[in-house]
This record gives C-alpha cells, sequence and structure tokens, in this order.
C-alpha cells in the first residue's frame, strides 16, 4: 500500500508528463490551502471529510499525515468522518471504518 510520501512522489511524477496541468494543479492547491478566513489545520480536517466523501484513498494518505503533523488528534479526525458520513451514507461509513481507521492505527494516531 502506497504511504503519503509514495502518492505525494506519484503525483509529482505526472508532472513530466502533464506538465501544465500539473503546474497548474500546484499553484490551485498552494492558492487553496494558503491560511485565510481558515487556519491549516482546519482546511486539512476539511481535506479529510471531502477524501473520504470521495473515498479517496491516495487523498486520505496525504491528508491524514499531515493533519497528524499539525497536531489534528484522532478523536478530531474521527469526528470528521462523522460528518462525512452524514452526508455520504454508507459508501463513507464504510471507507471510514476500513480505510480511514486502518491508516490511524498505521499512524500511530
Amino acid at each position: 500500500m502506497a504511504t503519503a510520501d509514495d502518492v505525494k512522489a506519484r503525483v509529482a511524477a505526472l508532472g513530466a508528463d502533464l506538465p501544465e496541468v500539473m503546474g497548474a494543479f500546484a499553484r490551485l492547491q498552494e492558492a487553496a490551502t494558503a491560511t485565510g478566513a481558515l487556519d491549516a489545520k482546519t482546511k486539512r480536517l476539511v481535506m479529510i471529510g471531502i477524501a473520504l466523501a470521495q473515498r479517496c484513498e491516495p487523498c486520505l494518505r496525504v491528508h491524514v499525515a499531515a493533519a497528524l503533523e499539525l497536531g489534528v488528534s484522532r478523536a478530531e479526525i474521527l469526528d470528521v468522518a462523522g460528518v462525512a458520513i452524514l452526508m455520504g451514507g454508507g459508501p463513507v461509513a464504510a471507507a471510514a471504518a476500513t480505510v480511514l481507521v486502518d491508516l490511524l492505527g498505521e499512524l500511530g494516531a
């Protein structure tokens, strides 16, 4: 299973094949994650909720690892998972119960 660093490296490598698209994506990511009305921690929690709702395991790997580095707690991540389950239903509950919980255990959270 790919780690957060593996996912980041693969996305960066895709830039060689799609330089214009991935360059634009990198600029969008930088703008969207810059501190504004929401701080970095809150934005990472939003990203986790969306990644979970989309059932994007590579996204979860990157954003959960980054959130933990920012000091986000397991309880905060699981609280976001509860909101994602409310909005996304059974498929999101299944992803939270498997991918997210396994990932939190893997990362020691």
